[in-house]
């Protein structure tokens, strides 16, 4: 584990990769503000011809929202170059599992996950739909046709929600049970908050049933996909992130070099604490200290 201090070490740091992957909160930004300084480091990674992918486990926007935001905040981007845990989570139903198109997906989550499922023709209901719904106490409805639940981040859950969820996979036990990301909490606005993975555990405890896929960071099936999304070569490609858990587990799990920056969830006391097991390669208090003075 290195800390990259000096504007030398800085420079060889950039020019020994030609890909990398960036996650986003906490990274490039947190909640509505784009961390200082990071705007220039990325604009002189586009100028020495690096290859940039945003890998994130946030499932509440779809790929063209992502993609607004990244525009928004002034930064360079393409819908090819962003790889979201709800567009994982779509690729995993549509292209591993062959989801049927007779059934439809019951989502705990935000408007990223149904846009994502309906971009591959996968109906979706719930999520948006339920957002206000009360609980009236009255039996939930069989519906045959949900052969899937999703769960991820909802900022919006409730407990009509979590009794639909819960009563679809207990009544069909070849109901799917699919997690987008598991991460416990998220940095936002300058506060950390509770997390899809933290969504998720009401059902996970009432069911006494563990997901048959979590489809985010650090879960390795997320990086051989990606890796052969975009063919490329390990020992040139880096991930950097914010949190030991998801983003540099992820990186070491798949067998490539890692970057930790202090501008989110996890702290440098943390980091170098004896009992922390996950080590980055490399760590930097923010990813804009790349930029050259």
């Amino acid at each position: 584990m290195k800390e990259l201090v000096t504007q030398e070490e800085r420079k060889e740091f950039v020019d020994k990769f030609d890909n990398f992957l960036f996650d986003c909160d906490g990274v490039l930004w947190e909640g509505t503000q784009l961390i200082p300084g990071v705007e220039k480091a990325m604009e002189e990674l586009r100028s020495k011809g690096k290859n940039i992918y945003f890998v994130t486990n946030n499932s509440t926007k779809s790929r063209n929202s992502f993609l607004k935001k990244l525009e928004g905040f002034g930064i360079q981007a393409s819908l090819h170059e962003i790889f979201s845990s709800a567009f994982a989570t779509a690729a995993y139903l549509k292209q591993v599992v062959h989801f049927p198109p007779e059934k439809k997906v019951y989502i705990v989550g935000m408007e990223g996950i149904r846009d994502e499922l309906n971009a591959e023709g996968i109906r979706t209901c719930g999520g948006e739909e339920d957002a206000h719904a009360v609980f009236n106490n009255e039996p939930i409805p069989d519906d045959p046709e949900v052969g899937a639940v999703v769960i991820g981040l909802d900022l919006h859950v409730n407990y009509t929600k979590y009794a639909k969820a819960f009563t679809y996979l207990k009544r069909n036990p070849d109901c799917r049970f699919i997690l987008t990301n598991g991460d416990t909490t998220f940095p936002t606005n300058g506060m950390i908050v509770p997390g899809a993975g933290s969504i998720a555990m009401p059902i996970i405890k009432a069911l006494n049933r563990e997901p048959e896929a979590i489809l985010g960071k650090p879960a390795l099936n997320m990086m051989e996909t990606i890796f052969a999304e975009y063919n490329l070569q390990p020992c040139k490609t880096v991930m950097i992130g914010d949190r030991l858990d998801t983003d540099i587990d992820f990186g070491n799990q798949g067998g490539i070099e890692t970057l930790c920056v202090l501008t989110g969830i996890t702290s440098k006391e943390e980091m170098l604490s004896p009992d922390n097991k996950i080590k980055p390669t490399y760590y930097i208090p923010s990813f804009a200290d790349l930029a050259s003075n």
